[in-house]
């Protein structure tokens, strides 16, 4: 009766602990995955959006996110021809850099 108590009681435990790894890691306890996007709101999408749209010259904030793997903060502007930017800017909303989309490359064609 008593081994019995102790293999139960054994077995539960590495359950439970075996279920809290098992968590950690599909919350993204490594490096495995970055986890979900987040848009800038509030104040600093304003500021941020200012901030993107005076660096491509114009254009509509099609996109934004906080914590960017290349920077604090991304902002998608499509121009009027429909081609791409993303800005990158710092923790002051300065622009830190930007890239246009290869998407839009095939210009011409046809």
């Amino acid at each position: 009766m008593q081994i019995t108590r102790k293999l139960v009681i054994g077995v539960g435990t590495a359950v439970v602990l075996g279920t809290g790894a098992g968590v950690a890691a599909a919350a993204g306890g490594s490096d495995q995955s970055e986890g979900p996007d987040v848009a800038i709101t509030g104040d600093a999408l304003q500021k941020a959006s200012d901030a993107a749209l005076a660096e491509t010259g114009g254009g509509k904030v099609t996109g934004t996110e906080v914590g960017d793997e290349e920077s604090y903060y991304e902002v998608e502007v499509t121009r009027a021809d429909g081609s791409q930017v993303d800005v990158q800017l710092d923790e002051g909303f300065a622009v830190v850099g930007s890239k246009a989309d290869s998407q839009t490359s095939g210009e011409g064609a046809g």
